[in-house]
């Protein structure tokens, strides 16, 4: 299983077996769910996750947005939780997030047409 806290966690340095801030990172993680439900993506009644059982499949079983929607939780919940101290690295986070909505709306977008 691909869990989501813990793939998350793993990308901000956080050990798995450290559950300190699992609270706190659970809630950015459901707010960064949100933003992309309203995008299109994921269950459309809405979706959050409570603990480490929560895999990426069950937000959204579409492989082809999965890796964009990895980074795009990941990023966008690095600069709520730990953001980068360093003007040149917070520029090229928030580039990086406005690029990957792009794709994520383009490729949410090219599945309603191919639906129709």
């Amino acid at each position: 299983m691909d869990s989501i806290l813990t793939s998350i966690k793993k990308l901000l340095g956080v050990a798995d077996t450290y559950t300190h801030f699992d609270s706190d990172i659970i809630i950015h993680i459901n707010s960064v769910l949100s933003v992309l439900t309203q995008m299109g993506v994921g269950p459309q009644e809405g979706f959050s996750i409570e603990d480490n059982s929560t895999a990426w499949s069950d937000f959204d079983s579409n492989n082809a947005k999965t890796s964009f929607i990895k980074s795009y939780v990941y990023l966008k919940v690095k600069m709520i939780f730990d953001p980068p101290t360093l003007s040149p690295v917070i520029v090229a986070i928030k580039a990086t997030i406005a690029e990957l909505e792009w794709r994520i709306s383009a490729e949410v977008e090219s599945t309603i047409v191919e639906e129709v």
